[in-house]
């Protein structure tokens, strides 16, 4: 694509999206509101934005990864005033209902919407390997097929505003469980003599085997490095919207604002800065105990 790409926002996922784009030959232009992290994204190749409008003055399609429904709104706002894009691609976690209205200020400008949010972590960006569930106009999400190539797997999910959305906060319920009751098991079997490492192996060997402990356990929690690269705060807003959105459909959220809770009670431990594998801490620390692989 010899257009220039627009992308707004280079946090722990932006930025290696970004880098995979310009690694595939799509020449981007780029803005953040932190001058550093856009200098950054200039010595790798990126032409550096004044603003979100000045991207959207200079590209036909702009991507952003954002993170909050408030942050996408706002941006969207700008975006629709841009004079060139013509399609604009949102890889954040805003929920169906902020996907909706952004569908509706860009639809009133002629501007194609696209929710698009990822999943894979920090690391799946780097590689390239993200899952992205995509909803909008069928005949563009084709149209964007290499774009979606340079970052991972895209998987269309409907013609439907917002529905990748709700896909997302299904999938990111699903993460925040898993990663929750994997740590407290850990716990248990810690306090009550078994070798860490060796629950691991058993989980993985068995039917309790799941994306935690097989991949965020052994490289973020066992040895103690917490730096799987996903903010609690933003796996505590993630449920806090999957739990608005499950309770305006009338449906039970038992588990669901469980889950919430114990994220909530993370935050207020760890700070919404922290890893997202830091969920384990406060449960170590009621404990007593430290789950640690080797020889801790």
């Amino acid at each position: 694509m010899s257009e220039p790409i627009g992308f707004i926002g280079l946090g722990n996922m932006g930025f290696p999206m970004l880098g995979r784009l310009l690694t595939a030959g799509h020449p981007v232009v780029a803005f953040d509101v932190r001058e550093d992290v856009l200098a950054t994204a200039t010595a790798l190749g990126a032409q550096p934005a004044k603003s979100v409008r000045d991207v959207a003055d200079r590209a036909e399609t702009v991507l952003a990864s954002l993170p909050t429904p408030q942050v996408s709104q706002s941006v969207v706002t700008e975006v629709a005033e841009g004079s060139k894009v013509r399609r604009f691609v949102d890889l954040s976690t805003v929920g169906a209902g902020a996907a909706q209205r952004n569908h509706a200020t860009l639809a009133a400008q002629d501007i194609a919407a696209l929710d698009s949010p990822v999943s894979g972590g920090m690391h799946g960006a780097q590689a390239g390997t993200l899952a992205i569930m995509v909803s909008g106009p069928h005949a563009e999400f084709e149209a964007l097929a290499a774009v979606f190539e340079a970052l991972g797997r895209a998987i269309f999910v409907s013609e439907q505003p917002g529905a990748a959305q709700t896909m997302k906060l299904i999938n990111n319920l699903m993460a925040a469980t898993t990663l929750a009751a994997t740590a407290e098991v850990m716990v248990m079997g810690v306090k009550a003599g078994l070798s860490a490492d060796v629950m691991i192996d058993v989980l993985n060997a068995g039917s309790g085997g799941t994306h935690a402990s097989r991949d965020k356990f052994p490289r973020a929690v066992l040895p103690r490095t917490f730096d799987y690269g996903f903010a609690t705060g933003l796996m505590a807003k993630d449920v806090g919207l999957y739990l608005a959105e499950a309770t305006s459909l009338g449906l039970p959220v038992e588990m669901a604002a469980t889950v919430q809770r114990i994220w909530e009670q993370t935050v207020q431990a760890e700070g919404p800065e922290s890893d997202f594998t830091s969920v384990i801490k406060p449960m170590e620390k009621t404990a007593g105990v430290i789950v640690e692989g080797g020889n801790g």
